[in-house]
This record gives C-alpha cells, sequence and structure tokens, in this order.
C-alpha cells in the first residue's frame, strides 16, 4: 500500500530523495519556496538546475505550499539548508505530522548553534518522533537509482524501520542506528575535512596528504563524537569513514570543490557564487569548533579552517601549520 509523503526542499538532496521515495511507490509532495521554480519543476518535469537529466516519476507532485505537501500527509522528510530548518519548521509545524520528522539536512542551526536533533525537540517537542538520514551519498547517483547505502538515526526504532521501508530498494539500502548525536555529527563535520583536502589537492600535495588528511580527520571528528555522547561504533560505520571518504576525495562534492577554488586564490564569496550551492562546512566550521572549545577536545584540522573561515590565517599558512605539526603518539 503507497503512502502519502511530503518532501521539504527541492535542492539537489531533496530531489534525488523524493525521486527514490515516489520510485518506491509513494504519492510524494516536494516542496520549494520558489513559486515560479515549482512551476518550472511542475511543467518540464525534471530540477534542471539542481539534478538535471533525472526525469520525475508520475506520482511526484512539486507544491509551493507547506500546507499541500503536508495535509493528510504519513510522514515528512526534511532537506532544506541548515539555516533555514528552523524557520521551515515553526512555518509549517501546524501540518506536520505526528509521525514525525525524517531530517536529511547536514550541519547546525546558524543562530542556535544547535545540532537539528536539538532544534527539532525545542520547536516541536522532546517526544516529537525524529530520524536523522546520513551517509556517503551524492544526490544524482541517488537520482539516477544507482547503489546506495545509508544510516537513518533515531531513538526510536520503529520511527526508523518505517522510513528505511519507505526508502529502500534494489539501489537503496538504509541501515538503522539509534545514534542521532553521532551521526548528525559526522554528517556536519565531515564537510570541514573535505574543504581541508580540497585546499590540499589544490596545492598539489597529492595522494599520501589526502589520506592522511582524511585519516586524520576521522580521529578528531571521533574524539568529539565520543565527548558529545556518539557510540564508537558509528564513526567507521557509513556516517563515518564513509561520508568522509566521500565528500573528501569525488569533486561531486561541494565542499571539496570549494576548497579546491581557495586554493586556487578565489574568494570566498566568489567560490560559494561559482558553486551556486550552500556549502554546510562553512558554517559547520564555526560550530564544531566551538563544541571543541567546550569539551576540550584537540581539533587541529578543524581549527585551521575554523582560523581561514574567520579571516585569521590564510590558505597557505593553514596547510603550512598542517604540515608542519609536530610529531606525537597516533593514538593520543
Amino acid at each position: 500500500m503507497s503512502s502519502k509523503l511530503g518532501v521539504l526542499g527541492c535542492g539537489s538532496w531533496g530531489t534525488a530523495l523524493a525521486i527514490q521515495l515516489a520510485r518506491n511507490g509513494n504519492e510524494v509532495r516536494l516542496w520549494g519556496r520558489d513559486q515560479q521554480a515549482i512551476e518550472r519543476l511542475s511543467h518540464e518535469r525534471v530540477n534542471a538546475r539542481y539534478l538535471p537529466g533525472v526525469n520525475f516519476p508520475d506520482n511526484l507532485y512539486p507544491v509551493a505550499s507547506l500546507e499541500a505537501a503536508l495535509e493528510h500527509c504519513d510522514g515528512c522528510l526534511l532537506a532544506v539548508p541548515s539555516k533555514a530548518v528552523s524557520s521551515v519548521l515553526n512555518a509549517c509545524s501546524q501540518w506536520l505530522p505526528e509521525t514525525g520528522v525524517l531530517s536529511a539536512t547536514k550541519g547546525f542551526d546558524p543562530v542556535r548553534g544547535q545540532m537539528l536533533h536539538e532544534v527539532v525537540a525545542d520547536i516541536l517537542g522532546a517526544h516529537y518522533p525524529f530520524a536523522a538520514l546520513s551517509g556517503p551519498s551524492f544526490a544524482r547517483e541517488v537520482g539516477l537509482g544507482m547503489p546506495t547505502a545509508c544510516s537513518i538515526a533515531s531513538t526510536q526504532a520503529t520511527f526508523a524501520r518505517q522510513w528505511a521501508y519507505w526508502l529502500h530498494s534494489d539501489g537503496f539500502l538504509p541501515y538503522m542506528s539509534e545514534d542521532v548525536v553521532g551521526v548528525e555529527l559526522c554528517g556536519a563535520a565531515k564537510n570541514i575535512i573535505a574543504i581541508a583536502c580540497g585546499i590540499s589537492d589544490g596545492m598539489g600535495f597529492g595522494s599520501n596528504a589526502r589520506a592522511a588528511l582524511i585519516t586524520r580527520g576521522l580521529a578528531e571528528i571521533t574524539r568529539l563524537g565520543l565527548s558529545l555522547g556518539g557510540q564508537p561504533e558509528t564513526f567507521p560505520g557509513l556516517s563515518g569513514v564513509g561520508d568522509l571518504v566521500l565528500t573528501c576525495t569525488d569533486d561531486q562534492s561541494r565542499n571539496r570543490r570549494f576548497g579546491l577554488m581557495l586554493a586556487e586564490g578565489a574568494s570566498f564569496d566568489e567560490a560559494k557564487t561559482r558553486i551556486g550551492q550552500v556549502v554546510e562546512g562553512c558554517n559547520a566550521a564555526q560550530h564544531v569548533w566551538h563544541y571543541a572549545g567546550v569539551y576540550q577536545v584537540r581539533m587541529p584540522i578543524t581549527e585551521q579552517i575554523h582560523a581561514l573561515l574567520t579571516n585569521q590565517t590564510s590558505v597557505q599558512k593553514a596547510a603550512e601549520h598542517l604540515i608542519r605539526a609536530r610529531y606525537r603518539q597516533e593514538f593520543s
């Protein structure tokens, strides 16, 4: 039996997940705030800006009204940029289903400085069902139905299982987790390491340096995640090392491309304009570095990217600082 699902956010990721859900036989309402953009999606039956060449199933309906997207729906998937999560939830709270929200957004609320599960709890209540979707998954490949595996994390197993059922297909394999904190942190912090890898590759430092950044990046994400209460098994899993490797090594990653452009001499604004979508690592660096200070966790890569993005250092000096780091015990 098909379900009626609302997907909030018609960027590349929201569109790809809406297509996946519709491909599985669900009736999907894809919401975006831009009326003209929604009309184009409805007429062209493809998201030519964010996911060109991937046609919409017949049972996917673009809508510009939150009420139309959510009224009488069985589930809501949130895929807006992290900076919009709070405003969108406040705007649509009266229509949200009692069944809960699955967040496919990666990052922190830029004003509150909170993880997204904390934002949802503040706005919708501590007991409102919530799950986080994360893992190694580029939107275009999901939209095309290429093999993908992800994590769905929720403290409510039945809720995670329901979304796993809606999303699962021969080409999309969701794994369930109870570690909301760890999965959310990995999804946000990996973008910081991807910026560092883009800078390293853009400066011609080679494969050895990239592998070192990924490995040491995972180490510092794990240190912080455990301090925040994350579960150890999350970090070597899909939402940890899986998403980290993908984001740091493939040029489909906006954050990696952002780093490459900085290494080429582009300004922050120029690089963001050329990418044309939100670079979540820029916001994440501020908040991850804040958490690192609160919990007294050593995060040298995050420290340098944060310093760079706040104009406290240059690309060259940040790279030199990491290259010339003092030798030490690896697991300490």
